[in-house]
């Protein structure tokens, strides 16, 4: 059971969608976490974390990773241990990338898609990306830690026209107001 005075410790992003219909080119999905210091919290990533990767001091791991949606329940997962992440780092965006080969795709153009973030058993937020279905990515969640070290989650699906390596640049900077 988690202590809400210590805040979120280790979490769960997990994304799911349908395979393509035969014949076509597969569907392609990647969760992407981007870690901000806090000399520049809303710069550039100090690093990134996703397929082929993970955080250098193994805090953030993608667990599972599938390029075609295929098989049963949630395709990727991605675990981000908060409570062990270095105090120099103190924001995290965890973002969704629709992978573009074979021309331009968007979440609209994927069937059955679905994000979750969990806290252990303690579902903090859960999407469809209907609301970005025009989007090719789009953050899912955002972790800040405040100045006592305790990592508060902030929920809100936020989409993006951008291929992944332009979304990368721009995930973790405040929206245009």
């Amino acid at each position: 059971m988690s202590n809400p005075n210590k805040g979120i410790r280790k979490v769960e992003v997990a994304l799911k969608w349908d395979p393509s219909p035969a014949g076509t080119p597969a569907h392609d999905l990647d969760i992407i976490a981007a870690t901000y210091v806090a000399g520049d919290p809303d710069g550039a990533p100090a690093y990134l974390v996703h397929f082929d990767s993970r955080s250098p001091d193994g805090t953030i791991a993608l667990n599972r990773d599938s390029r075609t949606g295929q098989g049963l329940g949630y395709d990727e997962v991605m675990t981000l241990e908060l409570d062990r992440l270095a105090p120099a780092y103190v924001r995290v965006v965890v973002g969704v990338a629709v992978q573009q080969g074979g021309g331009r795709r968007t979440f609209g153009d994927v069937t059955n898609t679905a994000v979750r973030i969990a806290e252990g058993h303690l579902e903090l937020a859960r999407d469809d990306f209907s609301a970005v279905a025009a989007s090719t990515a789009a953050t899912v969640a955002e972790f800040v830690r405040d100045g006592s070290g305790v990592w508060e989650f902030r929920d809100g699906v936020r989409g993006f026209d951008a291929d992944p390596a332009t979304f990368t640049a721009l995930m973790g900077r405040a929206p245009a107001s």
